[in-house]
């Protein structure tokens, strides 16, 4: 599954941003993949926390072929040992095993979370053990596929908002302009700034200053 998006959200940007319209039109339609659970979707984050995607596939797949699927009963009833075998930290094992335990007795309502305006979402997410408030920001966009996700926590993000908008830093009130500029579709945004990030449009470049050594 995709991240879902046309062209309503697309002629919107582009008609409140023309240098983001321009970016649009030559990047295209971007498909990024979605996780519609949320139980997985927690514990898919926890793993990949400052790891690479290729370590976070690994991982991910052994958990599957060990518990099926990754679901509260299974997970709980596995020993954080057990868990930090499939390759994880010893941390991000009692991470996931807590958050497990939790949703298994209902001292976390994870159904609830999914029913939640954003901010109280993100506030519920990043009150578990391993969850910060750019996992839950993430979680948001890429499982409950909520329309109006920019975290200013994301790196690349800053980095394609500096390539798009031609700046050398996005400091937190040049962000929330452009911020409410976009919203109610900040998640499509932050899809065009991480392919930018990331290359998608040859010549454009980071205006960040350059690192000096001393």
């Amino acid at each position: 599954m995709f991240f879902e998006y046309g062209e309503k959200e697309t002629e919107y940007l582009k008609s409140k941003d023309k240098k983001l319209a321009e970016v649009i039109d030559k990047i295209g339609h971007i498909e990024r993949q979605t996780d519609d659970n949320l139980f997985s979707s927690v514990i898919h984050c926890i793993i990949g926390q400052q790891i690479s995607t290729k370590a976070q596939v690994t991982i991910w797949q052994r958990m599957q072929d060990a518990y099926g699927e990754v679901s509260p009963e299974p997970v709980n009833s596995a020993s954080t040992e057990e868990l930090q075998s499939l390759g994880m930290t010893f941390r991000k094992a009692e991470y996931i095993k807590d958050f497990a335990e939790k949703v298994y007795k209902g001292v976390f309502d994870i159904d609830a979370v999914a029913e939640m305006p954003d901010q109280e979402a993100i506030t519920a997410l990043s009150g578990l053990k391993g969850v910060g408030v750019w996992t839950a920001e993430m979680i948001l966009l890429f499982c409950l596929e909520r329309p109006d996700i920019l975290s200013y926590s994301d790196l690349a993000i800053q980095r394609g908002m500096r390539m798009v908008y031609h700046h050398r830093k996005i400091d937190k009130k040049l962000f929330e302009k452009y911020r409410r500029r976009l919203s109610p579709y900040c998640s499509v945004a932050s899809l065009y700034f991480w392919a930018v990030a990331g290359g998608a449009v040859p010549g454009m470049k980071d205006y960040a200053p350059a690192k000096t050594g001393k």
